[in-house]
């Protein structure tokens, strides 16, 4: 399991500037997502929730896939690549499990889930088969934008305008969070892996470009 809920020194605040045109597209692709995001769902963070871990669920899985590949086709060590995107995708999975528990998606919220899953997968396939470096600043974006999402969320339920629900049974075991635990611990603890995914996916991207 990934593991970032310890992290007490992590600048959830953090941005990393572009550094050229790849870097600026990256961005400026995140921000387009997140403006669709916000149109939608306005401050149904729940039901953002579920739909962003839909997405966020792939990265992690193509590019294990791919460093797979790449690994076999050209008869070398992957460097730890394989197990800890595959990890990556699989902590994401389990974010969008929790929230699906919280937030009961509708039936035109699953179609929007399954629409927006077929068109991201496949075109992050292609983007990390022809430009890995992007799709991982993509990534790192999208986990920026879904820090700043999960602190709103926070701030709407510190705020009473969200009910702090129990913590669904799922989420409890995944974290090993305390049998009273609520969805605010929810929230932080997967903000703390957000986080975790946006600094590694930054870090993987500057590695390729070096």
């Amino acid at each position: 399991m990934f593991d970032a809920t310890n992290r007490s020194d992590m600048d959830l605040a953090k941005h990393t500037p572009p550094k050229d045109l790849s870097d600026r597209f990256a961005l400026r692709t995140v921000k387009i997502m997140r403006f669709f995001a916000d149109s939608f769902f306005a401050k149904r963070y729940g039901h953002r929730a579920v739909v962003l871990e839909t997405v966020a669920a792939v990265p992690g899985m193509v590019g294990g896939l791919l460093q797979h590949l790449k690994s076999i086709r050209h008869i070398r060590d992957d460097q730890g690549w394989i197990r800890e995107l595959l990890d990556e995708a699989e902590n994401e999975r389990m974010h969008l499990m929790t929230f699906i528990k919280i937030a009961e998606p509708s039936r035109l919220e699953r179609t929007l889930i399954m629409l927006s899953q077929a068109v991201f997968y496949n075109v992050y396939f292609f983007l990390y088969l022809f430009a890995p470096r992007i799709a991982h600043r993509v990534v790192g974006y999208l986990e920026e934008e879904a820090v700043i999402s999960y602190t709103q969320y926070l701030d709407e339920i510190d705020a009473g305008n969200t009910p702090n629900v129990a913590a669904p049974q799922i989420a409890i075991d995944y974290w090993k969070l305390g049998a009273e635990a609520t969805l605010r611990d929810v929230v932080i603890a997967v903000r703390a892996d957000e986080a975790g995914h946006r600094d590694r996916n930054h870090e993987l991207a500057d590695e390729m470009a070096a």
